[in-house]
C-alpha cells in the first residue's frame, strides 16, 4: 500500500484484488491521483469506480470530483455554478474547491460532490468550467499539486466525451468537451493526464456500439485503451454510492458490471439504456490521442475560450448542448431531458 489514505477509508474495501488486466503505466507511476467526473451530476459515482479500482489493484490514494454542474431536477438555474455562488467549500483557485458534505449551491441544493463527501466521509472537490479548457486545465493542475497528486483523471460516464458530434442520441456534450479539452493545458502545466470513461451507453446518448467504434479509433492509431473489469467484490461500494448520489447512469454501469444485460428504461422512460459487456468496463485511454482521433468536439474548442464560448461554437456547428436545453427549460418552467 502506498499510504494510509484511500478513497473509501473506514468502508472494508477489499484491497490486492486480482484485476483482468495490468496496471496502466500512468496509474502505475502515480502516487495519488485527482480524478474528475466531467460530465456533471452524478458522474462523480463514476471517479469513485476508478478510485476503488485504483486502490484495490494498486494501493493507490485517490481524490474524487466533479464538476459545480447539476441537472434541473436539483439546480434549477441554467449552466454550471461559478464558486462564488458556492456555499460551505473552500476555493483553492479560480476554479477549483474543496467540497464536504454541507457544501450547496444557491437554493440550499446539494452538490453530487457533497453527498459523496459524506459516503466517503471526506472531502471531495467541486470544479466549475466557467473558465473554459485552458484557464480550467492549469487550475486542475494546480488543485491537483494541492492535494498531493500527481496524475489527474477526466473521467465521462456514457462515453459521450469521445463523440463525433453527430450521434442521434446525443444530449449533454458540452461539459466533457470543455473539460477533456482541459487535458493539454493540465499536462503543460506539469501533471500527466489520462482520460476515462465508464458505462458506455449507460446514460442513453451514444449507443454502446458508438462508443465501442469510438474506442476502436484511438486504438487504430496505436494508442493502448486499457479496459478493465472491476472485481466483483468492488460493486457493493460502487453500488451503495450510487443510491447515496443519486445517478441513472453510474447505477446502468455498475448493473453492466454485475453482468445484467437487456434494455433498461432511464429518464422516466424517455431513453432506453442497453446494458452490455463494454458498459461494465473502466476504459483508460491517452488524452492527446482521443483529441487528436475520436474526440472531435473538445478539439474543436478554443483552448482560450470559455464555457460559454464553447456552447456557442458547439451551437454554430448545430450541436445542441445541454447548456441550451436547459435554458429553454428554465424559460419554459420545464424539466428537460438530459437528467443526472
Amino acid at each position: 500500500m502506498r499510504g494510509r489514505e484511500h478513497p473509501l477509508a473506514g468502508l472494508a474495501v477489499p484491497r490486492n484484488l486480482s484485476t483482468s488486466a495490468p496496471v496502466p503505466d500512468p496509474v502505475a507511476r502515480a502516487t495519488r491521483a485527482l480524478c474528475i467526473g466531467i460530465g456533471g451530476g452524478g458522474d462523480v459515482v463514476g471517479a469513485l469506480a476508478f478510485a476503488v479500482w485504483a486502490h484495490a489493484a494498486c494501493g493507490l490514494e485517490t481524490v474524487v470530483g466533479g464538476l459545480t454542474w447539476e441537472r434541473r431536477p436539483v439546480d434549477p438555474l441554467p449552466g454550471p455554478r461559478r464558486l462564488g455562488e458556492v456555499v460551505g467549500a473552500e476555493p483553492l483557485n479560480l476554479a477549483v474547491a474543496v467540497a464536504g458534505p454541507d457544501t450547496t449551491g444557491p437554493g440550499g441544493f446539494a452538490f453530487a460532490e457533497a453527498r459523496m463527501a459524506g459516503f466517503l466521509g471526506r472531502p471531495t472537490v467541486l470544479v466549475d468550467p466557467n473558465a473554459g479548457p485552458a484557464a480550467v486545465g492549469r487550475a486542475l493542475a494546480d488543485a491537483a499539486r494541492q492535494r498531493g497528486a500527481d496524475l489527474v483523471v477526466l473521467l465521462d460516464v456514457g462515453g459521450d466525451v469521445l463523440a463525433h458530434g453527430g450521434e442521434a442520441g446525443l444530449a449533454s456534450p458540452l461539459a466533457d468537451a470543455v473539460l477533456l479539452a482541459a487535458g493539454p493545458a493540465c499536462a503543460a502545466a506539469g501533471v500527466p493526464v489520462l482520460g476515462a470513461l465508464f458505462g458506455a451507453g449507460c446514460d442513453g446518448e451514444l449507443k454502446p456500439a458508438e462508443v465501442a467504434e469510438r474506442l476502436a479509433e484511438l486504438e487504430a492509431t496505436s494508442a493502448p485503451v486499457d479496459r478493465i473489469k472491476l472485481p466483483a467484490e468492488l460493486l457493493p461500494r460502487l453500488a451503495a454510492a450510487a443510491v447515496t448520489v443519486p445517478t441513472e447512469a453510474s447505477a446502468m454501469a455498475i448493473a453492466c458490471a454485475r453482468g445484467d444485460r437487456g434494455e433498461r428504461p432511464i429518464r422516466g422512460g424517455r431513453r432506453l439504456v442497453e446494458l452490455t459487456e463494454l458498459g461494465g468496463r473502466l476504459c483508460l485511454f491517452d488524452v492527446g490521442a482521443a483529441l487528436a482521433g475520436p474526440a472531435r468536439l473538445a478539439a474543436a474548442l478554443d483552448p482560450d475560450g470559455t464555457l460559454a464560448d464553447a456552447d456557442r461554437l458547439l451551437e454554430a456547428r448545430g450541436i445542441r448542448t445541454e447548456l441550451a436545453y436547459e435554458r429553454d427549460a428554465a424559460a419554459a418552467g420545464t424539466v428537460p431531458d438530459p437528467l443526472p
